[in-house]
């Protein structure tokens, strides 16, 4: 297992790199100078040139990467041009809401996911696996910001449930109010890809030799499905979930400007509108290792169902 997790941590290093390369360039081709931006709109042309000086930008775009690579080797990811902290600062100030709405959106989507394509498989055929197939077509189809608008509009319109902001961490009365319509607009999205994919995996290992030895021993029928089909039939699920974890950071961008959420998503966004460009950078490179760590504990929790994948 520990040879398995090390060979997955080296070959994503390149990956690291090109996440790196890719960020830094965008934020070079921005029209905005970020000299501009930091010696602020009363400052002369010999003032701004300093600071360009000061801050490199007169170099050569390799040097300038080279540079910015050994300070992100340091741990050193600069400072905010807006607010004159350090990146690392404000990151830690908003890493901690972004993961717990990841977590609240999960904990409740995956399962019901899995619960739901299960029945479907169970229920192959009939009206209830139908029912349950056009949720989850209308699921994938529907765009986060529309389930977002509507919960607002509806239920945070109505009063029911805080809309704007967080109030406290998750475990906290205030704080888990806060962050059930966020937490259910960003899982609505995951519930139908999960629940399409159980199902489909499911059929396919409940046709087994393994699954019909179980069924000739006198096995019960959701016996055989929960003890011995379903774990196998998890393999391409947590593939899906791993895949769709990414497409959640991303959706999380748009969670978070809708509902006013301090993570790291609506400070990426705030850092990108106001030319913030060490904060962009680092918001990037903090999204980038989140997604790679989530892909990380897919390949562990891989060879955790099969084991013959850790000896590959």
């Amino acid at each position: 297992m520990a040879r398995h997790i090390a060979h997955r941590l080296v070959i994503s290093l390149p990956v690291l790199l090109g996440v790196l390369l890719i960020g830094f360039l965008l934020l070079q081709v921005v029209p905005t100078d970020p000299a501009t931006v930091s010696a602020g709109p009363s400052a002369t042309k010999a003032d701004i040139e300093a600071i360009r000086q000061e801050m490199g930008l007169d170099k050569p775009l390799y040097v300038q990467f080279g540079k910015y690579l050994v300070r992100v080797l340091q741990l050193d990811l600069g400072r905010s041009m807006i607010s004159n902290r350090t990146v690392a600062e404000e990151i830690g100030n908003t890493l901690w809401p972004t993961i717990e709405l990841m977590l609240a959106s999960l904990i409740w989507a995956a399962p019901l996911g899995i619960v739901l394509g299960t029945l479907a498989a169970r229920k192959r055929g009939t009206l209830i696996d139908r029912a349950i197939m056009a949720l989850s077509v209308m699921g994938v189809s529907v765009p986060v910001f529309w389930v977002g608008l509507l919960l607002i509009q509806h239920v945070g319109g109505a009063g029911w449930l805080p809309f704007q902001g967080r109030d406290g961490p998750i475990w906290t009365p205030t704080g888990l109010k806060s962050i059930i319509l966020p937490a259910v607009t960003l899982g609505a999205i995951f519930v139908g890809p999960v629940a399409r994919m159980t199902r489909t995996s499911l059929l396919e290992t409940l046709n087994a030799d393994y699954v019909r030895t179980a069924r000739a021993k006198g096995a019960s029928d959701w016996r055989v499905t929960i003890r011995h089909a379903l774990r196998n039939a998890l393999i391409p699920v947590v593939t899906l979930i791993g895949l769709q974890i990414g497409f959640l950071l991303g959706g999380s961008v748009v969670t978070e400007t809708m509902f006013s959420w301090p993570g790291v998503g609506r400070m990426a966004v705030g850092a990108i509108t106001s030319s913030d460009f060490p904060l962009a950078q680092g918001s990037i490179l903090i999204l980038a290792i989140g997604y790679m760590v989530v892909n990380l504990l897919v390949d562990v929790l891989y060879a955790y169902l099969d084991p013959r994948i850790a000896r590959t």
